[in-house]
């Protein structure tokens, strides 16, 4: 075993990335499909990014911050939407499809989000959750039932999904340097919680390195 002497900040992103490759994986081969995402934060980014490594055809991402849904573009994301300035379902419809996306990824863990997936969802298609929910959300399971939609739950990853998520990584498939949008040494961590506080969406990742006094 050999201590390093340098590792790079890129190298934490390795657990985000995890966990959205357990999220993608949950939804079992997505070669070719259309995949929704709702949520462009760090992890929706990156469910975003790592659908398309596992073969999706085209990605689209919706997000209330243009700042985020900008990163989403650098990365490569096909479709950004913004659903104060466009109508979520018409661009669905309109990018997609009448059969509209062949998977939906929840990564907000809000009703705004939940029903929006809900409501723009292929009957008979799956809704992957993501998103942490903080209070108890009201879900139509009327709905559900009436178009025979799956809801998936996931949670953090194993570790096949860390160990793939190195190999994404590896082989440039993820793009993670546009996520990281500033970093603070150790005795200003102060200053870098003040900095998420002071940008709120306009803000990815924030980094405090251990490695710098």
């Amino acid at each position: 075993c050999v201590k390093p002497t340098e590792i790079h900040l890129a190298v934490s992103m390795i657990e985000p990335c995890a966990v959205a490759v357990h999220a993608v994986s949950r939804g079992g081969d997505i070669k070719g499909f259309k995949v929704l995402v709702l949520g462009a934060g760090p992890i929706g980014n990156l469910v975003g990014q790592t659908a398309k490594a596992f073969g999706a055809k085209a990605v689209m991402i919706a997000d209330l911050s243009d700042f985020r849904l900008g990163i989403a573009k650098e990365v490569g994301i096909d479709f950004i939407i913004n659903p104060t300035k466009q109508d979520l379902s018409e661009e669905i419809e309109k990018v997609f499809g009448p059969d509209k996306a062949d998977l939906i990824i929840e990564c907000v863990g809000a009703n705004e989000t939940i029903d929006a997936a809900i409501e723009n969802a292929r009957k008979g298609s799956d809704i992957i959750i993501v998103g942490v929910f903080g209070d108890k959300p009201a879900v139509d399971l009327g709905f559900v039932q009436d178009r025979e939609l799956r809801l998936i739950g996931t949670l953090m990853y194993q570790t096949e999904d860390y160990i793939k998520s190195i190999e994404l990584v590896n082989s440039n498939k993820l793009s993670l340097e546009p996520l990281m949008t500033k970093h603070f040494p150790f005795k200003d961590y102060g200053k870098a919680y003040k900095f998420i506080d002071d940008k709120k969406d306009k803000v990815m990742k924030v980094f405090i390195d251990v490695t710098q006094e």
